[in-house]
């Protein structure tokens, strides 16, 4: 059962409105938000990159183009270590080409998913050091791989780092203390002495600020390091980062700037989903173009979508994007049979009353365990981690994994927690990855589930209603309204409204999947709309039609058909 919360930030919405130049119902929406202060209203409301801040105020940001500066100029050789999802993949790109424009001697290596894991380890440090590597570059990772940097140290290579993770630590009595690796410089807005603004950013994004700050202190203009405010967008939409505070400007400039992209394997990405010349929304990225990059790590090598992206010729590009395409049909297909298994795991008598689902898979491939727990996760409402078969990058066999939580749940600190049981693991509040011995797995599961404090409304599915709107006021001119709220994702969702005592008439079900359910909604007063639900259609037609009038949530949308527009209101829950 769903616990629906309406959300309260008290103030004078009209009085707001006014002062910003918006809706009543916008001002609210923002309040709602966690804008509250003029400041903050003013720089939601910006237009442009004037909500970008200097990548010179992270801590370590200097020292580390310093080290960069000196290297490129001494003509070392740099390896860029990334990571093999679209946030690595967009962050090797990034920090790659804008090297290479600064003349540095740099290549690459992205860690393959199954043979050498997450991040650095052991070999890829030695064939760096044999390939007469003096510095390594992370982006993506790096913040939890202290034992591999002194490894390199120890070799004589310098080893900077940027990521966005969160940082390891230990408590001494009641404090914590940050375990920082011993890397020439460490880059990460985590840090608890970083200065930086913002926190959330994603890998792709911590890159770019770095290689932004190289460009002026090497004298090359800020214009350079433009086109990579694009990639950096996608790769925030695609790595599910919150869309607040700087993340929302850098998304709503770099998804207009995508639109007319001059990279050569995205433009081909773009066109071959049929994309050309839309206006793209992160729904675009979060689930149609992302997953392509997505699927190359996953299935294969994350090489070649980053030969996408480094395309300089119209065939390669065009050839690599049809290949992440067919990919990421194959990765839906091995995606479905995983979750049904997963479900029927998790639906087991014996592990009901886990307030922590562990479930083991023994046939499925690793790349797709965290796709399987995130759609666990939400149809059973709780904490999921989804692990199967692996081996570590020395050869040794262990259980490999992936978690996915709910807000009530801190997974990365509750795995802390018992870290002794881990060959290896990392990650945040809402998801985590990690590696363990096969006979661990039952104490694994054990020890997560006697250490929670969930309660059972931990547990019960959160729904966060903006306010209460009557029919009567949702129309064309609130939807043009809220556009100045856009764009919508994690941390900022499109605004969610609802009405009580609505009869939903003549619901039928649409669609090759019957996934679509559409009709009309009459509410308290009479006001008739017409709704589309998308999801379970049987299942929700059944339940509508076993009840008589009911509350509903809703977003409120535009049609547009044969070249008519019309309002429709996309039903999110009904109760």
């Amino acid at each position: 059962m769903e616990k629906w919360f309406l959300i309260r930030k008290g103030g004078d919405y009209t009085a707001l409105g006014k002062k910003y130049g918006i809706s009543p119902v916008a001002a609210r929406i923002m309040k709602n938000r966690g804008i509250s202060t003029e400041e903050e209203a003013r720089a939601f409301l910006s237009v442009g990159a004037a909500g970008l801040f200097d990548g010179e105020q992270m801590a370590d940001c200097r020292k580390a183009v310093a080290v960069l500066k000196q290297k490129i100029e001494e003509k070392k050789k740099i390896r860029v270590i990334g990571d093999y999802d679209i946030d690595g993949v967009t962050s090797t790109f990034i920090l790659v080409k804008g090297l290479r424009k600064t003349g540095a001697d740099a290549d690459h290596c992205i860690p393959h998913r199954v043979k050498d894991g997450y991040g650095l380890n052991e070999n890829l440090i030695r064939e760096a050091h044999a390939d007469g590597i003096d510095t390594i570059l992370t982006c993506d990772n790096g913040i939890s791989a202290a034992p591999q940097i002194e490894l390199a140290n120890s070799l004589g290579m310098t080893v900077v780092v940027t990521d966005h993770h969160e940082i390891p630590f230990h408590m001494e009595g009641d404090t914590r203390v940050e375990d920082l690796p011993p890397a020439a410089a460490v880059v990460d807005p985590h840090r608890s002495d970083c200065p930086y603004p913002y926190k959330m950013l994603c890998g792709a994004a911590v890159a770019w600020k770095v290689l932004q700050v190289l460009y002026r202190e090497m004298g090359i203009p800020a214009s350079e390091a433009e086109e990579f405010l694009e990639i950096a967008a996608f790769a925030t939409i695609g790595d599910v980062m919150p869309l607040t505070g700087e993340n929302r400007t850098l998304v709503r400039e770099g998804l207009k700037r995508l639109k007319d992209t001059k990279n050569k394997g995205m433009r081909a990405l773009i066109d071959l989903s049929g994309l050309a010349g839309k206006i793209l929304e992160p729904y675009h990225v979060g689930f149609v173009l992302g997953p392509c990059l997505n699927a190359a790590g996953r299935l294969d090598t994350a090489e070649d979508a980053l030969t996408l992206l480094l395309s300089e010729e119209d065939h390669v590009a065009h050839d690599k994007a049809v290949i992440l395409k067919e990919m990421n049909e194959s990765r839906k297909s091995l995606t479905e049979k995983g979750v049904e298994a997963a479900s029927e795991l998790a639906s087991d008598p014996e592990h009901e009353s886990d307030r922590v689902l562990v479930i083991y898979l023994h046939d499925c491939h690793e790349s797709i365990v965290g796709i399987i727990a995130g759609k666990i996760r939400e149809r059973f409402s709780k904490p999921v981690f989804v692990l199967t078969e692996g081996q570590l990058s020395d050869g040794t066999p262990c259980l490999k994994g992936s978690g996915r939580s709910i807000e009530a749940y801190n997974m990365y600190e509750e795995m802390i927690g018992i870290r002794d049981v881990f060959l290896q693991f990392g990650g945040h509040a809402m998801a985590a990855g990690l590696s363990i011995a096969p006979e661990r797995l039952e104490e694994f599961r054990k020890r997560l589930n006697e250490n929670t404090v969930l309660t059972e409304e931990d547990l019960m599915p959160r729904v966060h209603i903006d306010m209460e709107l009557p029919f009567r006021y949702a129309s064309l001119d609130l939807v043009d309204d809220l556009k100045i709220l856009e764009p919508y994702g994690t941390g900022n969702e499109k605004p969610l409204f609802a009405a009580r005592n609505v009869t939903l008439e003549n619901m039928r079900v649409f669609g090759k999947s019957r996934n679509v359910l559409k009709g009309t909604a009459v509410d308290e007063s009479g006001v008739r709309q017409d709704v589309v639900y998308f999801g379970a259609a049987d299942e929700m037609e059944q339940y509508i039609r076993e009840r008589g009038k009911v509350a509903v949530t809703y977003n409120p949308d535009r049609n547009e058909f044969g070249g008519n527009v019309t309002l429709q209101l996309i039903l999110k829950n009904v109760r």
